[in-house]
């Protein structure tokens, strides 16, 4: 049986380890980098909107939350807000979220494209000029999880500032902008989860971090053993 020789051995796995996953080594560090330098706060585009002071609605002329709950089918949550200046009931149930006039209890429609224009033009804190409005009426990549629709509104600008509006509540869904949209791509390099963006534990990311721990610790014993190691004289 052949000795193993344990410097040529360790030299061979550190080789193949380090072809594996040290592209993934720079992109962890690259991605982790731009994360630790752009600021959340900024990454989750806070500056983009005028911040609102939420203002207590009376209850005096609102119709009773039981007729909105007969209205809606497996009601969760019931909240009553405005919507364009108008006092609304907004209901979450198991087709979604609804809009119910506080007044008269009567279903309103979806908001129109030039409402949720309006809408977004009060919301938006910058000047430039809104250069699109679409519905979407299937799940964007840069919503997450959130379920359809929304309109979104795309402003102007070097950074593609835009803002996703629910067509139901007039409700700011979301702020979007290009370094939320660079985050995000650097987030998904960064977990490796390449179809969700959300996964941190998933195997392809435990096999990396395991390999580049086994790289790491084999590099670490190379090192050990480069350095020369004096023999003691005989006395």
């Amino acid at each position: 049986m052949a000795k193993i020789r344990w410097p040529l051995f360790v030299r061979r796995t550190h080789k193949w380890l380090a072809l594996f996953v040290g592209i993934q080594v720079v992109l962890w560090t690259a991605t982790g980098f731009y994360m630790v330098v752009v600021h959340i706060d900024t990454i989750h585009g806070d500056h983009l909107v005028r911040p609102v002071a939420p203002a207590p609605l009376p209850l005096a002329g609102a119709v009773a939350p039981a007729r909105i709950a007969a209205q809606t089918p497996g009601l969760t949550e019931l909240r009553l807000q405005q919507r364009l200046g108008r006092r609304i009931w907004r209901a979450q149930g198991k087709d979604g979220v609804l809009a119910f006039d506080a007044t008269t209890g009567a279903l309103l429609p979806a908001l129109t494209a030039d409402e949720a224009r309006r809408i977004a033009r009060t919301q938006y804190a910058g000047s430039g000029e809104i250069v699109g409005t679409t519905l979407l009426t299937t799940r964007e990549q840069e919503m997450g999880s959130r379920p359809p629709p929304y309109w979104q509104v795309e402003f102007a600008g070097w950074n593609r500032p835009t803002l996703y509006i629910s067509p139901a509540t007039g409700e700011l869904l979301a702020k979007r902008h290009l370094l939320w949209r660079a985050f995000d791509v650097a987030w998904m390099l960064h977990i490796m989860d390449y179809k969700t963006r959300t996964d941190v534990n998933n195997p392809l990311l435990r096999v990396a971090t395991w390999s580049a721990l086994a790289m790491g610790l084999s590099g670490a014993w190379l090192l050990f053993w480069s350095f020369p190691r004096r023999k003691r004289k005989a006395r």
